[in-house]
């Protein structure tokens, strides 16, 4: 146990760092980088979807309906600072977070 305990530690310290730096070329280039789309609920053209982002120091997961005749609307919005967000996304899921990475290891190298 100890052992699962020491690499979820260094996973969370390793993907702040990635968001750091993700950070960082967020505030240079002014545009935020999308981390994942989760698309929840589709009927005919419209449809409702998580899209989280990481912007100038914060993650945000937004709750956003769309398309066909609706106006986009976003329902939710949960902002993380960037220290916080690998434990909460850990937490709700290891696949997601393990995907995380690896965009961003592959977008940041």
């Amino acid at each position: 146990m100890v052992k699962q305990i020491s690499l979820d530690s260094w996973q969370i310290q390793h993907l702040t760092d990635l968001l750091k730096k993700g950070s960082d070329i967020v505030t240079r280039t002014n545009r935020p980088i999308v981390l994942y789309r989760q698309t929840l609920e589709e009927e005919e053209d419209s449809y409702e979807e998580i899209v989280c982002t990481l912007t100038q120091g914060y993650v945000i997961e937004q709750l956003v309906t769309s398309g066909g005749v609706l106006v986009p609307s976003f329902h939710q919005q949960i902002v993380f600072s960037i220290e916080d967000f690998p434990q909460e996304l850990l937490r709700k899921s290891r696949d997601r977070f393990l995907q995380i990475i690896d965009f961003l290891e592959e977008q940041l190298n």
